[in-house]
């Protein structure tokens, strides 16, 4: 599927073949085969971190040494991140690894810079990172999937319902982004969606 130029003013860094096709099938392989449970989500004056009206979607427990590689591979392009936006960025937190199956999704929201003060490690979010481990697809087709777009909305307070751009992934892929751009999972249609998620500081 053919990924279009982000708009400049939403400050998107796309790197495609972040990682190769051997090492992200290698992971979905894993993945599969990983347990998992519901991803949590934080919402401020609530019970509980699992709210599956707001994100439905499993974590899985990948090994160590997986882990370990992404981290790595995410600090190695730190530098490179941190030029683009203009900040200084410190660590990543741990690499998340996240399942979509049919009907998951996960509501337009921030990742951090936002008033949600209960929680500290959403205060310090600088640059969310997301990493697609597999294609989106208009038809059904092996390790593909159908929706699960990612959907980043207009900044500008009087615009927010306004979709800015619309990035369906393929496999390697990384997005860099400010934690404080609105954007949304649509619903996955078909298939399974890989992804690995992450955040500067």
């Amino acid at each position: 599927m053919l990924i279009s130029d982000p708009p400049e003013h939403l400050r998107l860094f796309l790197q495609r073949n972040f990682l190769d096709e051997q090492l992200c099938r290698r992971i979905r392989a894993e993945a599969r085969l990983a347990e998992g449970f519901p991803a949590p989500v934080y919402i401020d004056g609530t019970e509980g971190s699992v709210h599956e009206s707001v994100r439905k979607t499993t974590s899985v427990n990948v090994s160590a040494d997986t882990v370990s590689v992404i981290e790595q591979r995410l600090l190695d392009r730190r530098g490179a991140i941190a030029e683009y936006f203009g900040i200084t960025l410190t660590d990543c937190e741990r690499p998340q690894f996240l399942l979509y199956r049919s009907g998951d999704f996960f509501v337009r929201h921030q990742d951090g810079n936002t008033e949600q003060l209960e929680f500290d490690h959403l205060r310090i979010r600088k640059v969310s990172i997301v990493v697609f481990l597999n294609a989106a697809s208009e038809r059904i087709e092996p390790d593909s999937f159908q929706g699960g777009s990612l959907v980043f909305y207009e900044p500008e307070a009087s615009q927010k319902d306004r979709v800015a751009y619309e990035l369906n992934g393929e496999p390697g892929l990384l997005v860099a982004f400010p934690s404080e751009t609105l954007h949304e999972v649509k619903p996955v249609i078909s298939g399974e969606r890989y992804i690995i998620v992450s955040w500067f500081r």
